[in-house]
């Protein structure tokens, strides 16, 4: 702990502070140019591992349980990412752009939970962190898996696009 805080002003920042390092993020997420996310930057960029998402499938057995997980997008007027809509290239760009977006978020939360470590004494510090992980790491593979399996379709469409492999 590097902050020395009464019980009850720990107790009032974890409870508050967390919830709004969620919802503070995806809102403000919500709001950066899309152009942002257009482009796999380092960060999103598919890696061998992966198997175009095949990964995601067989070791995390994804298809049974991103169903649960929430999107706060629309709850912020951003782009629902619950169901596909279209096979459209353009919606598919659209699409891929936000999962990057997502994914962008769930990063940010993860370290700025990660940083309630300051205030929070032995162990609740480590609670915290763990937290931090478990809350946003399903959602990251989601987001991932979900973003390599619609980069495969547009391979198979044929049209490639801009921010892709091959393009």
């Amino acid at each position: 702990m590097w902050i020395e805080l009464p019980v009850p002003w720990i107790i009032a920042l974890n409870c508050l502070g967390i919830p709004a390092v969620h919802l503070g993020v995806s809102w403000w997420t919500t709001r950066l140019p899309r152009a942002w996310f257009g482009r796999d930057r380092a960060l999103f960029r598919e890696r061998r591992w992966e198997k175009s998402g095949d990964v995601y499938e067989r070791c995390f057995h994804i298809r049974r349980w991103k169903k649960w997980l929430p999107d706060a997008a629309p709850w912020f007027a951003g782009f629902a990412k619950g169901r596909l809509q279209s096979i459209d290239p353009e919606y598919l760009d659209e699409f891929i752009a936000e999962t990057r977006r997502g994914e962008f978020a769930h990063w940010i939360q993860m370290v700025v939970i990660a940083a309630f470590v300051a205030w929070n004494p032995y162990p609740a510090n480590w609670v915290i962190v763990a937290y931090g992980v478990l809350s946003n790491v399903p959602c990251l593979l989601s987001l991932r898996h979900t973003r390599l399996r619609l980069q495969r379709l547009i391979g198979r469409l044929g049209t490639p696009r801009a921010g892709r492999p091959g393009s």
